[in-house]
């Protein structure tokens, strides 16, 4: 019986979390769920099964080191394929920004990958396989104004990534930043800025841009790679 290869998707939830493990899965992947919350959508392990493979959904804090260590340590080298698209949004003035907002933001967003990558890792450079894809937006090369908070945990997001795929591209891991610009069509996004508009990303179209990304062949690699709406200005 052949073992199907392991996405784990860091920070799943419905809309781009619900896509990827169902493009994932149609690719031949078993997918691994990590968020704080059991309220997932059942749809996430119904496309992924519909698609012949096995979801599992474990819960932990990724900004908690014991509880990411429980949870991904048991299964880290069999992991394919990271991705990590937890994070936490804040729009607020700089001066109404408490220094624990500041510090929540940073840990969702960049301290937990850390925490996971470093259980991953050394599976990956073990079998000199391997693909790390990390979650950007705007912020991550852009601060605006009110997001002081957000924009200091992508940029340093940013920053790990790059550091992450200098030291362990040679050693066969392949790690890639996405810079997603612009606002998600999924029920979070519609909840906060109302329903659609056609300057929004399709879910789906992100998970397939994803999935390029764990297939590229090392001869060329792509690190970087910027996701937009064709209406969005930039």
């Amino acid at each position: 019986m052949t073992t199907r290869p392991l996405a784990m998707v860091a920070g799943i939830g419905e809309g781009l979390g619900a896509n990827l493990a169902a493009t994932f899965a149609s690719a031949g992947y078993d997918v691994v769920g990590l968020s704080r919350t059991k309220r997932v959508s059942p749809v996430i392990g119904e496309a992924v099964r519909e698609a012949g493979g096995a979801y599992t959904h474990i819960l932990a804090d990724l900004t908690l080191e014991p509880e990411v260590v429980a949870a991904v340590r048991p299964i880290a080298d069999r992991v394919d394929v990271l991705i990590y698209t937890a994070h936490t949004l804040l729009i607020r003035p700089f001066i109404e920004t408490s220094s624990q907002q500041f510090e929540e933001l940073w840990r969702a967003g960049c301290f937990g990958a850390m925490l996971v990558c470093r259980e991953v890792m050394p599976g990956m450079v073990a079998r000199g396989s391997g693909t790390i894809i990390f979650t950007g937006a705007t912020a991550s090369v852009k601060g605006g104004a009110g997001f002081s908070a957000f924009a200091s945990a992508k940029f340093a997001l940013r920053g790990f990534a790059q550091a992450l795929a200098r030291e362990f591209g040679p050693k066969g891991v392949h790690v890639a930043h996405v810079v997603v610009d612009g606002l998600i069509e999924e029920q979070q996004t519609v909840a906060r800025f109302g329903e659609s508009t056609a300057a929004r990303l399709d879910a789906s179209a992100i998970a397939e841009a994803y999935l390029y990304l764990a297939r590229q062949y090392r001869s060329a690699w792509s690190h970087e790679i910027d996701l937009r709406p064709f209406s969005e200005r930039f």
